[in-house]
C-alpha cells in the first residue's frame, strides 16, 4: 500500500465515503459486546476520520498506519480530540506491539491490502494476542463480487476545486485480485498543479475463508454483516462489502 504523495489530498477525494455508517455499526458492536469497550485500536487509520470521531465519543483510540504521511496527516487534523495515540506500523508486522486493547477495529478495506493467505493469518494472530480476554475483532473487505463485478476493469475519476484523480482497476493473476493504477492532478499553487501516480494493490478472499481464519486462531462467535445493515448472517452473493466481528 502506498498513501505517501496522495495523504495531501485524500481528505477532499474521499467526502462522500460513509464514515458516520462505520462508527454506527461500530457502536452498535460495542453496544452488544459482553464486556465493557473503551480502549480501541484502529488498524490502517490512514488519516484518521474514524479514529477521530470515536475520540470524540470518549473512547480511547491508537490509530496505526504505516504510511507516515497519512498519520502526519492525522495529526495535523486533531481539532479539538489531541489525546489519540499514533504508531506508524504494518498491521501484519504488530507481533512487538505488547500493549492490549477492548477492540481492534480495521476499517474501509484495509486487510484487502493483505493480499496472500499466510499473511492474512499473521496479521489476524498478531490482531488477537493485541486484544484483551473477551476483546472484539471488527473489520470489513470487498466482497468477490464487489470486486470481479464492479471495480475490476472500470475507470473511475472525480474533480474538485483543488484535485482531481484518474482511477484505473486492473486484473490480478488470482480470483479477487486487482491493481489501482491511480493519477491524480492536485494544485498547489494559484493555477500550478502538480501530476502523481500511485499504484495499489488489493484481493479479497471468500467470506469462509476469512471465517475459517478467524476459528483456527481462536476467535469466537463470529459474526458477518453486508453493505451496513445491522443485521447479522443477511449477506449474499451481490453483496458489496462484508463486515465481521469476532470475539477473543
Amino acid at each position: 500500500m502506498a498513501y505517501h504523495k496522495m495523504a495531501e489530498v485524500y481528505d477532499g477525494l474521499m467526502e462522500n465515503v460513509p464514515y458516520d455508517d462505520w462508527v454506527v455499526m461500530i457502536r452498535q458492536m460495542i453496544a452488544q459486546a459482553a464486556k465493557p469497550i473503551q480502549s480501541v485500536i484502529d488498524l490502517g487509520c490512514g488519516t484518521g476520520v474514524i479514529t477521530r470521531k470515536l475520540a470524540a465519543g470518549g473512547y480511547t483510540m491508537t490509530g496505526v498506519d504505516q504510511s507516515v504521511e497519512m498519520l502526519e496527516k492525522a495529526q495535523k487534523d486533531l481539532g479539538p480530540v489531541s489525546s489519540i495515540n499514533w504508531l506508524e506500523v504494518d498491521i501484519t508486522e504488530l507481533d512487538e506491539h505488547k500493549q492490549q486493547y477492548d477492540m481492534a477495529i480495521s476499517c474501509c478495506d484495509v486487510i484487502n491490502y493483505v493480499t496472500d493467505l499466510q499473511s492474512v493469518e499473521k496479521a489476524f494472530k498478531n490482531i488477537y494476542q493485541l486484544l484483551e480476554k473477551d476483546g472484539l475483532f471488527f473489520f470489513d473487505v470487498h466482497s468477490l463480487y464487489t470486486v470481479e463485478d464492479v471495480y475490476i476493469g472500470q475507470t473511475f475519476s472525480d474533480v474538485t476545486d483543488e484535485a482531481a484523480y484518474i482511477w484505473e482497476c486492473i486484473p490480478g493473476d488470482e480470483v479477487g485480485e486487482m491493481y489501482h493504477k491511480l493519477t491524480f492532478f492536485h494544485q498547489e499553487q494559484g493555477d500550478r498543479f502538480i501530476r502523481f501516480q500511485e499504484k495499489h494493490h488489493q484481493r479479497t478472499f471468500p467470506v469462509e475463508v476469512y471465517k475459517n481464519i478467524l476459528k483456527k486462531i481462536g476467535f469466537e462467535k463470529i459474526k458477518i454483516y453486508a453493505d451496513f445493515s445491522l443485521k447479522s448472517n443477511n449477506w449474499n452473493e451481490k453483496s458489496e462489502r462484508i463486515f465481521f466481528l469476532a470475539e477473543k
